[in-house]
């Protein structure tokens, strides 16, 4: 029997997308750091555990990261979220840890980085769309963070553009951690193919045969 998931997520059709798995978001020493703890907990060691088996399938991989400058010129400053952290603010200039990709996930040669100084989603803040479909993208696997905000965000916004849209339930977080889990079940689970990690490996696997 074919595994619908292995064809809807075929490599030679489908992104593998990291949202904002960068230091000032997922790292130790987070703006956020209830959001940052509940990444790591579970969706940073699985998005490590896709990554490699994304390259290795032929999938490709672009990594979708924040920054901003020092005095905040052409970043947003009219909601809460552009304030959050306070004084506390990790530094997201260019070229510091906090606006970097985890080491621990690349960037590899073959991986493509996008960066957005505005917005609170890649579609909108950075060239993802015509990227993904200059590389002849029509499915999107989502992972990074977070459920509250971003992660809806990518997800309607690839919708609306006409992307088939995968999330792998363990590869993205949202805090409190019963609340990401309510956005899956009644909302993004309506627009994408919840799946896991395990089963997502095992569909690139099943491919690869």
């Amino acid at each position: 029997m074919t595994d619908p998931l292995a064809g809807l997520a075929a490599p030679e059709h489908t992104a593998i997308v990291t949202q904002e798995c960068q230091g000032a978001v997922m790292g130790p020493d987070a703006g956020l750091a209830m959001l940052a703890e509940e990444a790591r907990r579970d969706a940073l060691p699985n998005i490590a555990r896709l990554l490699p088996a994304a390259r290795a399938a032929g999938v490709r991989v672009v990594h979708c990261l924040v920054q901003r400058r020092p005095d905040g010129l052409g970043s947003n400053h009219n909601a809460k979220i552009f304030a959050m952290g306070g004084g506390n603010r990790v530094d997201i200039t260019p070229g510091t840890p906090g606006a970097e990709l985890l080491p621990e996930l690349g960037p590899e040669p073959s991986d493509l980085v996008l960066r957005r100084w505005h917005g609170v989603g890649p579609m909108g803040g950075t060239d993802l769309d015509a990227v993904l479909r200059n590389l002849g993208v029509s499915t999107i696997v989502v992972v990074g963070v977070s459920l509250n905000i971003a992660i809806p965000n990518l997800v309607m916004d690839a919708v609306n553009s006409a992307y088939r849209v995968v999330l792998p339930r363990d590869a993205v977080a949202g805090f409190p951690a019963d609340y990401g889990a309510a956005m899956i079940a009644n909302t993004l689970s309506l627009l994408a193919t919840v799946t896991s990690t395990d089963d997502l490996l095992q569909a690139w696997d099943k491919g690869a045969r």
